[in-house]
């Protein structure tokens, strides 16, 4: 059954608001539209290519302006209580149905994909959480100032997704949306003021490389980004050193599988895959898997589906691209299906299949933006698994199968953000969603998503600001090591040779050096330990990642009772923890056997904790179920401080592995026994031997190694404002999940009991990931 042809649109609406605004739109600012003078504008225009009206291109004293309101737009709102707060989401809810038909009108005019009752449905759900923070999140209190900063292709349901759930949590918000977003964004701002919203609790600054500068404000507590992965490095980057914490949501040009198993319903899989990859403006790419016992017939039903099929509009200059990687997967042997030949023209392309296409072709690897649709064959589950997580993102997958067990396997086994069965982006505010891989470091939706935008109660401002150090980045960790020279002069009180643990062994570093460990005070030599290098890195990660894999798979009762067994190794080994304490800190007997205490204590916490902390069904207003699902990270690597070494330590490997990770750590650089007493706990538990490796060494080389590994994950770095700002900038490309701290962190943060302290180190470990089972 074929499409009926679409209405014919109106923007009437639309025109008369740009006339009320001599299409001109200037920045939004303090609750009210300001024209600055003096300054450049960019010119929007339609699907037609005419323009239609002009944004202000802000400079420095616009942000500064903007950065003022909204601080006291923070005190304002954030002085509310929760009903207040949630009584105004509501009645926006109410305005934008009022002027639904502007909404509309402005996102069909520029070619940006929002329905207004999405929007609703987002300010319905937060509203609720706005209402309940105080009640179901207690212990956490808002940030400050948000920045929202969004691609020129993000959608505006992108960019109310991420400014809702600051605002329901009591932040103030700065918006610099995309171009083309830019007009419906500031209608919306200006009917939040109208639903009775204070004014500077949000603003909004358009122009071009805005948000880097708006980021670098000491205003701004907070940076969240959404589009396209470049666009978000080079804010990471931009904001390297500068003590703000960025998360991105790589959303836009992501690869993504679409898998056919024979077990499927093959009509409505083709008809599927033709509306996904065809039918919808793309966000994403999608690759067509398709089990080789049913190729010929969705490859078959692929042909009468797309007879007919018009040629689509290509993007100025794409059609170079798009001809470019046709042609090398011909090369390599694939076959193309579609509806008609490609015409001369360089602005319209025929819908088109390409059968037969390599993992490692062009069209795959790196796909043209152009009505493309490679497809790929597997044999066995296991092979669409991998191809499917072939791929370097991993925000979403549509499996297509009447075998639910085989469907939820799946499921599992894919890493990205979002799997929909038997259907397609199919989205609901209350399902979160992490960006896998280089898909992002941010999780948007759901309960989950709203501790981006928290903080908690008893702890300072999160990552005091601070300027970036003038810092090379291409030597930074390289300095050579301190050469040891060995003093014989007495064998009897020959200092101790401490090991490290890599691969589940104790062992010296590969480099053969050492670095001496001093007492406290400086005067007394202790022993000696490995100066670990980049090749102890190498070999932590790989048996790290051998183990992984299965211990993941541990049953939650499994794991927990593996933690309880490090537990009490740990306290039969009390009284040798305490003395080394003592002797390499030189604090008291009695300030030692409490760290050591509460080291046993907060394991066993991990422990109780491993089955209570994890996902389950989601309330989603449609017929179906979905699942939410807490995904660990992988291989974490963790930078130690030197403030309680022991219970740092052990605060920072419970959450770790008791979520499913496998742990790299560096231990204090100027407290590193006490760590490495930790290795005659571990090797006395159960735990399998490499989840957990300690190297010791210069904490700059041994950071340099973990950021430059790309299968390490995330890093957790309590160190040098040098050694932060140079993860902010390294770890952006492949993206990692980020914990940068000062070399302390917070007076009395580890000797913290409460469970909001422990439920941020548990939720910094996992990555969330949302599955859709529609039942109708």
């Amino acid at each position: 059954m074929e499409y009926g042809p679409t209405a014919s649109s109106s923007t009437a609406t639309a025109q008369a608001w740009l006339d009320h605004h001599s299409r001109s739109l200037g920045l939004f600012i303090n609750g009210k539209f300001v024209l600055p003078a003096n300054r450049q504008s960019r010119s929007l225009v339609d699907s037609k290519g005419d323009t239609v009206c002009s944004t202000v291109c802000a400079i420095e004293d616009d942000v500064l302006q903007c950065a003022t309101s909204s601080v006291s737009g923070f005190k304002s709102w954030s002085g509310l209580n929760c009903r207040q707060r949630a009584k105004v989401l509501l009645r926006l809810a109410d305005v934008l149905g009022q002027h639904a038909a502007c909404v509309s009108e402005l996102c069909s005019l520029f070619e940006v994909q929002c329905s207004p009752a999405s929007v609703v449905r987002l300010l319905q759900y937060y509203s609720s959480w706005a209402q309940l923070r105080d009640t179901l999140l207690a212990g956490w209190t808002p940030l400050g100032v948000v920045h929202v900063v969004c691609s020129d292709e993000c959608s505006l349901y992108c960019i109310m997704a991420k400014v809702l759930p600051a605002l329901a949590m009591g932040n103030s918000v700065i918006i610099v949306p995309g171009h083309n977003a830019a007009p419906s964004t500031l209608l919306l701002a200006q009917l939040f003021i109208a639903a009775g919203l204070p004014a500077g609790a949000l603003n909004i600054i358009t122009g071009s490389d805005i948000g880097a500068k708006v980021a670098q404000n000491p205003s701004i507590s907070y940076v969240t980004y959404s589009g396209n992965k470049q666009d978000g490095v080079n804010l990471c980057k931009a904001t390297a050193g500068f003590g703000v914490p960025v998360s991105v949501s790589a959303s836009i040009g992501a690869t993504c599988p679409f898998i056919i198993f024979d077990t499927a319903d093959i009509d409505s899989a083709v008809d599927g895959v033709i509306e996904a990859a065809f039918k919808k403006k793309k966000e994403v790419h999608w690759v067509l898997l398709v089990q080789e016992s049913v190729v010929n017939n969705v490859v078959a039903r692929l042909k009468l589906r797309m007879t007919g099929m018009k040629s689509v509009p290509l993007a100025s200059g794409a059609r170079v691209l798009v001809d470019a990687v046709v042609q090398a997967a011909q090369q390599e042997g694939a076959t193309l299906i579609h509806p008609c030949e490609p015409v001369s023209s360089d602005a319209l392309y025929p819908p088109t299949v390409i059968c037969g296409a390599a993992p490692s072709s062009p069209c795959v690897v790196s796909p043209a933006p152009g009505p493309l649709l490679p497809l790929m064959t597997f044999r066995v589950n296991s092979e669409a698994v991998t191809v499917g997580n072939h791929s370097p993102h991993g925000m979403a997958a549509s499996i297509w199968t009447e075998d639910l067990t085989l469907a939820l396997e799946t499921a599992k086994s894919l890493f990205v953000g979002c799997v929909w069965v038997n259907s397609h982006s199919f989205s609901d505010p209350c399902m979160p969603v992490s960006g896998h891989k280089d898909s992002g470091t941010c999780t948007d939706g759901g309960q989950e998503g709203l501790y981006h935008f928290l903080r908690l109660s008893s702890s300072k401002m999160p990552n005091p600001r601070s300027s970036p150090v003038s810092l090379d980045y291409a030597k930074f960790g390289v300095a050579a090591s301190t050469i040891i020279i060995p003093d014989d002069s007495d064998p009897a009180c020959s200092p101790k040779m401490y090991q490290q643990l890599v691969g589940g062994k104790t062992c010296k570093s590969v480099s053969g050096g050492s670095v001496s460990v001093l007492s406290a005070d400086g005067a007394k030599l202790l022993g000696y330990c490995p100066d670990g290098s980049r090749k102890d890195v190498r070999n932590a990660v790989e048996a790290a990642t051998k183990v992984q894999s299965g211990w993941v798979k541990k049953s939650l009762s499994a794991r927990s009772q593996l933690l309880y067994s490090l537990a009490k190794s740990l306290e039969a080994k009390k009284k040798d923890f305490v003395a080394c304490l003592c002797a390499q800190t030189s604090v008291s007997a009695e300030a030692a056997g409490s760290e050591v205490e509460l080291s046993v204590t907060r394991l066993s916490d991990w422990a109780a904790l491993c089955d209570k902390m994890h996902g389950g069904s989601l309330p989603v207003p449609h017929s179906g179920t979905a699942l939410s699902l807490a995904d660990p990270l992988g291989v974490i690597g963790i930078v130690l401080p030197d403030r309680s070494p022991l219970l740092s330590a052990v605060t920072l490997l419970g959450a770790a592995i008791a979520t499913g990770n496998a742990v790299i750590m560096v231990p204090s650089q100027k407290y590193p026994l006490p760590t490495l007493m930790l290795i005659q706990a571990l090797q006395c538990s159960a735990l399998p031997p490499g989840l957990v490796s300690i190297i010791t060494g210069s904490k700059d080389q041994l950071t340099v190694a973990l950021a430059n590994h790309s299968v390490i994950k995330g890093i957790w770095y309590w160190g040098s404002a040098e050694g932060c700002q140079y993860l902010q900038d390294t770890c952006s490309s492949p993206l990692k999940t980020l914990v940068c701290q000062g070399d302390d962190g917070e007076e009395g943060e580890w000797a913290r009991c409460d469970l909001a302290f422990l439920e941020r180190q548990w939720r910094r470990a996992v990555q969330w990931k949302s599955v859709w089972l529609p039942t109708a």
